[in-house]
């Protein structure tokens, strides 16, 4: 890695922490005002105890040449130096930034109603049970090596993510008055703060993934500025042409989904795919999270509808736009640059794969959590707000 590239890493690896209390404001500004803290500290557990993991053992169970899980050669940090210039342990440190931020968006799925103590035992433990296998298999296992392409966290991170937050809160159940009650984000402002501050570190998010300061990372900031643009302004017009007024939260919710969609395709699409990406996005994922009211799921914040649809839209339109040719890439061609249906089927089987085991692990670890140390608070907690009860303080006076 050049001094460059190394550069342009360190620095991507720290926009993407900066995501994290961006997602904290985010998902703060959405939850109603005598639970915002909790919701505050959910995120930021995760940037507190994901990145001991992940260098105790997370990164090592994550590399190796087995297909299916790695091993321990590197638990510890062991034999990991400086000797190449620091390349080696600048990627490990920008990857643990992707594996702090994965369970953080589960967060907003059981927002108001989940144990902080539950929480704090869920978060390694999904991180080393679903998140590392995921992962693995995307990058340099099984899936990998048929060919799906996720350059920067669809499969892995959002489509994980989104299908176990759907696990979650089936097991969790529904927010007291959910959905009959009326439950509006508490403070729009800081929604929209978190979202300039999302997709001001998703630059470093996807742009970061080239791992070096190149064609490829350009090409994938202009993916990642376009197709959030494309996603919002498609959300709005359908709120606008469905229900007579565009939102604010629609805004946000389109610009996000956008973000989402173009994670895995931002290194192996060009022109215009990028915005037809985002447009398909806005559109699929402002329907989509409605579909919690029809079937009956309490995803507080959407993490449904916009990380585990957007993420899978984005995954699957791979198939129709990759271009091997602009980037001059080791990977199959889309159906619209004549490479047929194989780079489609691949993209499903590695979201079908990550959906089954993410799914089941957490449910399974949603389970035992619920019998042995219980995961949701009482109802009186729930009433009187998680950040008095949870954590003795109040976001306002």
């Amino acid at each position: 890695m050049d001094s460059g590239s190394l550069a342009w890493v360190l620095i991507s690896a720290a926009l993407v922490l900066f995501m994290i209390p961006g997602l904290a404001l985010f998902y703060g500004g959405m939850d109603r005002s005598r639970h915002v803290l909790n919701m505050l500290m959910m995120n930021l557990y995760c940037a507190l105890v994901v990145p001991i993991v992940w260098v105790v053992v997370g990164f090592s169970l994550a590399s190796g040449s087995n297909n299916w899980i790695g091993n321990f050669d590197f638990a510890f940090l062991k034999d990991i130096g400086i000797e190449d210039g620091g390349g080696q342990i600048a990627t490990i440190a920008f990857l643990g930034m992707f594996a702090a931020i994965t369970p953080a968006l589960i967060s907003g799925a059981v927002a108001d109603r989940m144990k902080f103590s539950a929480w704090a035992i869920f978060v390694p433990l999904w991180s080393l049970l679903v998140y590392v296998p995921v992962f693995k298999w995307v990058y340099g296992g099984w899936l990998g090596d048929r060919g799906s392409l996720d350059f920067a966290g669809g499969t892995a991170i959002h489509v994980n993510a989104g299908i176990a937050a759907l696990a979650a809160v089936l097991v969790l159940g529904k927010r007291k008055g959910w959905p009959r009650e009326a439950m509006p984000p508490h403070s729009m402002p800081l929604v929209i703060i978190g979202t300039g501050i999302l997709w001001f570190g998703w630059f470093g998010f996807n742009a970061g993934s080239a791992l070096a300061a190149n064609g490829q990372a350009a090409q994938a900031f202009m993916n990642t500025f376009l197709a959030a643009a494309a996603a919002g302004l498609a959300w709005i017009v359908v709120e606008w042409l469905r229900d007579g007024h565009p939102t604010t939260l629609g805004a946000a919710s389109g610009i996000v989904a956008g973000l989402v969609a173009v994670t895995p395709a931002a290194g192996y699409v060009s022109g215009m795919a990028p915005i037809f990406i985002g447009l398909i996005a806005g559109v699929v994922c402002c329907y989509a999270v409605r579909i919690k009211f029809k079937l009956g799921f309490d995803d507080a914040l959407d993490v449904v509808g916009v990380h585990f649809v957007g993420g899978l839209v984005g995954s699957l339109t791979i198939g129709f736009f990759a271009n091997p040719e602009f980037f001059a890439g080791e990977f199959h061609a889309g159906i619209f640059y004549d490479g047929g249906w194989g780079l489609l089927g691949e993209q499903a089987l590695a979201n079908l794969a990550a959906i089954v085991w993410s799914f089941i692990i957490t449910g399974v670890l949603m389970l035992g959590l619920k019998k042995t140390i219980g995961i949701r608070v009482s109802d009186q907690a729930e009433a009187e707000g998680l950040d008095v009860t949870e954590h003795a303080e109040t976001a306002y006076h």
